[in-house]
């Protein structure tokens, strides 16, 4: 007779918790929706696409025009030779485009487009190119970073069309040449990407979060009780943080310098200036977002819808490049974004306030309409 009031037991309080559980559509979006649409993100970067897209600097217009007068030109020959697409991308620029078919591992499209080298160096510490050409006394020059596979398989695939298949092969007259600019590494592009994402998650969790966590245990009405404006209770939260992430960011940056030889190569009031509007930016958001909730499940949530698609496509451990072409433009306005191509134009580019002017008006606009209208419906309880 226990038993069975047992099992009756169990049985009713399985169900409670079901109930429970479906009559909270927020824990069933965060737990079963929002992991699909990460997947679905991820997928489109990284599966596989029917072309594999690769854009190539080329050093010297010169060696891009496509004439039989030309034909001196080891590169414009091989254009030719392959009958490349001539066309122009949305910036008005000539691009040459040369499609080569596989079967098996998927087409591959080649983008050529003539550059400096000051302009093609800052597009390859940015991520928009993968390697970059040269041409003097009939040697094709190959440069690229060797640690970067990307650029070694398009390096690769390039040399077996020009015909060859080794590293250095005179009588091809091609011949590769590691980059050892500054700033031109991996871990150039890396570092600045997770002082950004350190930002963005310190404040999301460190602000948004302890204030949710604080209203879900009562503690904010007992706050409400004392002579307390809104407005200091929420800045000196946002103070400590600024400061935490500060010391965190100091730490992560020393680091690199003393174990990768990191430098800053612009102007330390220009970043400092950009930390402090990123800071606001994204302690605004968070401020807006635990303005009323009162759930650390559904704050969890809130969290992760922020702060996990900029994580992905903002550019924090890969290009964002990598993203169809039409999605683009959305991302380069994600606060994340605006962030982290500032830290890396000065970090690895020598940009100034000239060059962060507008993403730090931008993230300081950000962070202020947040913080006021968080403030405005903000709640104790």
């Amino acid at each position: 007779m226990m038993q069975r009031i047992s099992n009756s037991q169990l049985y009713q309080l399985i169900l409670t918790n079901i109930r429970e559980l479906i009559r909270e559509p927020g824990v069933l979006f965060w737990g079963i929706v929002f992991p699909i649409l990460m997947s679905l993100g991820l997928g489109v970067a990284f599966t596989k696409k029917k072309d594999v897209i690769t854009r190539i600097a080329v050093i010297g217009e010169h060696h891009l025009v496509k004439e039989p007068a030309d034909s001196a030109s080891a590169l414009a020959s091989f254009l030719l030779a392959n009958k490349s697409v001539t066309e122009k991308d949305k910036s008005g620029n000539q691009i040459h485009k040369l499609t080569v078919p596989d079967d098996k591992l998927g087409n591959t499209t080649f983008i050529f487009q003539s550059f400096e080298w000051k302009e093609a160096m800052v597009l390859l510490k940015r991520g928009n190119l993968n390697l970059v050409m040269d041409e003097k006394n009939g040697m094709v020059q190959y440069h690229f970073d060797p640690m970067n596979p990307d650029a070694q398989l398009t390096y690769l695939k390039l040399s077996k069309l020009l015909g060859s298949t080794g590293p250095v092969v005179k009588e091809a007259n091609t011949e590769v040449k590691p980059l050892t600019v500054s700033g031109s590494r991996y871990i150039d592009f890396l570092v600045p990407g997770l002082i950004a994402m350190g930002v963005m998650m310190s404040c999301m969790w460190g602000v948004s979060y302890a204030i949710i966590e604080r209203r879900s245990k009562k503690l904010l009405r007992r706050m409400v009780a004392t002579p307390m404006k809104r407005s200091n209770f929420l800045l000196a939260m946002i103070t400590v943080r600024v400061m935490m992430n500060f010391v965190e960011a100091g730490l992560l940056f020393l680091f690199a310098w003393l174990a990768f030889n990191i430098t800053i190569q612009g102007s330390v009031a220009a970043l400092f200036a950009l930390f402090i509007a990123g800071n606001f930016a994204f302690a605004g958001i968070a401020i807006f977002m635990s303005s009323h909730t009162a759930k650390t499940e559904v704050g969890n949530g809130l969290i992760n819808a922020v702060s996990m698609p900029m994580m992905v496509l903002s550019g924090v451990f890969f290009s964002y490049h990598n993203f169809p072409e039409w999605s683009i433009p959305a991302i380069q306005k994600f606060p994340l974004t605006m962030l982290a191509d500032g830290i890396r134009s000065i970090m690895t580019e020598g940009a100034g306030f000239a060059e962060t002017a507008l993403p730090i008006a931008i993230l300081g606009s950000i962070g202020f309409v947040f913080f006021v209208a968080g403030m405005k419906m903000f709640r104790w309880h």
